[in-house]
């Protein structure tokens, strides 16, 4: 091996490809040891030669070893802060913090250079939004302790990260309120903490000294108010703060940090009175636990402004927070005993609550107001229940407007522009869950006769496209970035120069191999984690990069007619007939077929056998055979996977159990292409970025796309995943039976973690209503054993529900909370959320005049108590047996 004696002779010779060497391996001791004594011409010229090796690497990944050893090499060898923050900028470029900092250091000092604060600054402007700690503490380290921190939102928001994660190597960390006291950077840096959006979501770490168990929570803000407590930062600009953070509003789980501040701080009553105007403003407009926080303030204080108390109530009245509504009424109720001669006003404001979607609210409401002053007028109708009987309601069902057909489909990509802007959109972001037939189509006619000016289009767009899509990810075996990227790099290159052209063809090879049992498939699933349509969308690529540049093909057969997938059958008859005596591609033929609608159609396959082509005679086919038949669907239990030997952390993370759907074909149906055979797959299994693009595979296959996005949507429930639900609106726009499989995965949507999912499935609900085709007590019947076995959460679904019903589905819901209520009135326990349920059941049941059965009601009415569940099961029971 080199001695360093060595290495710095050979470097100053003018041989630095050792130096490059020693970057590459990571050994920055070693780089410094190389540059010491080094003249600053010699350095000055390894400087360019480092930044051109550096530019043709790219590509590569630097570690926190080898990055630490470039940026050794930057500083000991480049001429300006604003060269070596070129390099050191890049996202690939990660260093390992304060040992990084402390070699640059000495490296600077031995070279004389005074940008290193200048190189800071730079580098902290552009933090990315996934750089790594390490790479923060660096720029830290490399800050003069007597200059102004910068205090930008991503320096800010690592500070708060490098809080949360002290560095162990450096033996026990220290105490947060210890470190916070010697922090160099608190004072600069803690007014950012009310200013930047969303940061209060990290500010909410714990502490672990020992084990997780007796970690100390929330750590950052109870650290604040004691250094205010100690005099350490100021406790009047903490208050200050927070309030102002939480007028300004933010995420929910951003506010939380600040509303623990405050609770922290515990302000006094003259503190709450000096900002008794901001807490007037949280109570009526800030999220709930906001204005709950600010609500128990307020009431603490002696004697608050009636006035001002009154004008927030009228809003706050009007909120759908039923804790919040409620304690609102307690407050004004001992308003009104307090203050005698205001109890007309009082009772008047109290009378806004008689509107409230909460019938135990209403009910409040109107005892406050019998007991204040006269009674009020209530919006809407008459609650069932209570002391006066139902109003009596006329009979309605469902009002919500048809669809109509499918939309048409937008025109095929003639213009380059046009194709260039939709790559742009497609590739521009991490989202790939969009169908992109449009592109294929408009790819296959432009690559023949407009190659090289295609290939100068795309070329700038692809240089841009997002991260996510630059290669296939290992871990998702559903991942088609890697095939996109390859075809729309190849696209518009010369047939016979396209490097890919192999890869297709051996692509297109592996799915049509026969399998090793039973009959043989046309379609063979090499990975039995990748549903068949997914696979089916997986050979269209290849196929399309196999024949990319082929003249003679103006267009895909499969080109969808209709916004929803379908394909009319005349206009594929039409394509076949424009092709003459040219043989259509294989597996695009196919989808064409599988985007017709089903059924017999003797005379259009009599036309398609006219035309006495192989892909004629084919269509024929199809059309006599009604195209794919219904599957066979069954639900099963799933269980979760067994443990693991060791720790097997996933193992705690699934729920115990799961309800799938398993599909198969009917008797005598060969299933060529496997799309009619599911098996539910293992549960922690993860396709819900592609799962939007499998209904327009199946278009008029309602059951069949359900079941193969059911286990996207069950662990939107069950795993609290996000997005998992998003495909359900699609589901609607699917033609065909629906079946078990859209029974359960609206059940388990309905229980989605996150509100966009839950919105998803309540679109989809209300689609399906539209049309006809929800039924209602199956979803219902499904939502109430999944409830009742405590795989879904019914508290997530009532607020859909409700949703629905007011969107025009009263009828609906009726069905769905008839069908759903009887095992959750049979549970040992019941579940939270079934009062709010009975509310909903009884006012839908009351408006739209049905009578549905339900049993196990009237045991329940008939307890004794005053108890929410029996309240409101009486108030159902007394809506379906009077009048």
């Amino acid at each position: 091996m080199k001695s360093t004696v060595r290495r710095r002779w050979e470097l100053a010779a003018g041989g630095s490809s050792d130096l490059f060497d020693l970057v590459d391996a990571g050994s920055a001791d070693l780089v410094a040891a190389a540059l010491t004594g080094l003249p600053e011409q010699r350095r000055r010229a390894v400087g360019g030669e480092l930044t051109e090796w550096f530019k043709t690497r790219r590509s590569t990944f630097w570690g926190s070893g080898r990055g630490t050893a470039l940026a050794v090499a930057v500083v000991g060898c480049l001429p300006t802060a604003a060269q070596a923050a070129a390099i050191l900028t890049r996202r690939t470029v990660t260093v390992d913090g304060d040992r990084a900092a402390r070699l640059v250091r000495v490296v600077a000092a031995e070279r004389g250079i005074d940008w290193l604060p200048e190189l800071a600054r730079r580098l902290a402007d552009k933090l990315a939004r996934d750089a790594w700690i390490g790479h923060w503490r660096f720029v830290a380290a490399l800050l003069p302790a007597d200059a102004a921190p910068p205090t930008g939102e991503r320096f800010v928001e690592l500070w708060v990260q490098s809080l949360a994660s002290p560095d162990r190597r450096r033996g026990a960390p220290v105490p947060l309120l210890d470190r916070l006291r010697n922090d160099p950077l608190l004072a600069a840096l803690l007014p950012r903490l009310f200013e930047i959006d969303g940061i209060g979501a990290p500010m909410m770490f714990d502490e672990v000294h020992t084990d997780w168990e007796s970690r100390h929570r929330h750590v950052l803000p109870t650290a604040l108010a004691r250094l205010a407590a100690d005099g350490v930062v100021d406790r009047a600009a903490l208050l200050d703060g927070a309030v102002g953070r939480l007028l300004r509003g933010d995420r929910p789980a951003a506010l939380r940090a600040f509303t623990v501040l405050l609770h922290e701080l515990a302000p006094s009553a003259q503190e709450v009175a000096a900002r008794a105007t901001d807490y007037l403003r949280l109570l009526a407009d800030a999220p709930a636990p906001v204005a709950v926080m600010a609500q128990k303030a307020l009431r603490a204080l002696p004697d608050p402004e009636p006035e001002a108390v009154l004008a927030a109530s009228r809003e706050v009245l009007l909120r759908p927070d039923k804790a919040l509504v409620r304690g609102q009424l307690a407050w004004l109720d001992r308003l009104a005993r307090r203050h005698p001669d205001r109890v007309a006003q009082i009772a008047e404001v109290i009378a806004v609550a008689a509107g409230h979607p909460a019938v135990d609210v209403r009910d409040r409401a109107a005892a406050l107001t019998a007991r204040h002053g006269p009674a009020p007028a209530v919006a809407g109708p008459v609650p069932a229940g209570g002391d006066t009987a139902p109003a009596v309601a006329v009979a309605r069902g469902d009002d919500l407007p048809h669809p109509g057909p499918p939309a048409p489909a937008p025109a095929p990509i003639t213009d380059l522009d046009e194709l260039t802007e939709e790559v742009a959109a497609l590739v521009g972001t991490e989202h790939r869950g969009e169908p992109f037939d449009r592109i294929l189509d408009g790819l296959v006619r432009l690559a023949p006769t407009d190659g090289p000016r295609l290939r100068a289009a795309l070329d700038p767009v692809l240089a841009r496209r997002h991260w996510a899509w630059a290669a296939e990810h290992q871990w998702d075996p559903c991942c088609l970035c890697g095939l996109v990227s390859d075809l729309l790099e190849t696209a518009g290159e010369p047939r016979p120069a396209v490097p890919q052209r192999g890869r297709w063809a051996a692509l297109l090879a592996a799915v049509r191999r026969t399998g090793p049992q039973g009959p043989p498939r046309e379609l063979v699933v090499t990975d039995p984690r990748v549903p068949a349509p997914h696979a089916l969308l997986r050979a269209r690529l290849a196929e399309v990069g196999h024949h990319l540049g082929e003249p003679g093909h103006a267009g895909l057969l499969a080109a969808p007619t209709s916004a929803n997938g379908a394909l009319d059958p005349l206009a594929l008859l039409e394509r076949l007939t424009a092709l003459g005596e040219r043989q259509p591609w294989r597996w695009d033929l196919t989808q064409a077929l599988l985007r017709l609608p089903p059924g017999v159609d003797d005379t259009l396959a009599g036309k398609a056998e006219a035309l006495r082509t192989p892909a004629g005679d084919r269509l024929a086919a199809w059309l006599r055979a009604g195209g794919l038949p219904d599957p066979v669907a069954r639900v099963v239990p799933l269980a979760r996977r067994p443990r693991k030997v060791g720790y097997d952390w996933q193992h705690d993370q699934l729920p115990p159990r799961r309800i799938a759907v398993e599909l198969r074909p009917p008797a005598g149906y060969p299933d060529p292409y496997g799309l009619l055979t599911v098996d539910p797959p293992p549960m922690e299994t993860d396709h819900a970025t592609w799962a939007g693009m499998w209904p327009s595979v199946l278009p008029h296959h309602l059951g069949v796309v359900a079941a193969y996005v059911l286990p996207q949507v069950t662990a939107a429930a069950d795993l609290d995943r996000r997005d998992g639900a998003l495909a359900l609106p699609l589901l609607a726009e699917c033609g065909g039976a629906g079946g078990p499989a859209v029974d359960v995965a609206l059940a388990y949507g309905l229980g989605a973690r996150h509100g966009a999912d839950r919105v998803a499935a309540l679109d989809a609900l209300l689609g399906l209503a539209a049309t006809g085709r929800l039924d209602a007590a199956g979803v219902g019947a499904r939502l109430g054993d999944l409830v009742a076995g405590n795989l879904v959460k019914l508290t997530r679904a009532v607020e859909p529900l409700r949703d629905a019903a007011g969107a025009g589905a009263p009828l609906s819901v009726w069905r769905l909370t008839a069908a759903a209520l009887p095992p959750l009135l049979a549970a040992a326990t019941p579940p939270r959320g079934l009062p709010d349920l009975l509310t909903l059941a009884a006012e839908t049941a009351t408006a739209t005049g049905a009578r549905v059965e339900v049993p196990g009601l009237a045991e329940v009415a008939g307890r004794r108590g005053t108890s929410r569940v029996v309240t409101e099961a009486r108030r159902l029971h007394r809506a379906l047996t009077v009048g």
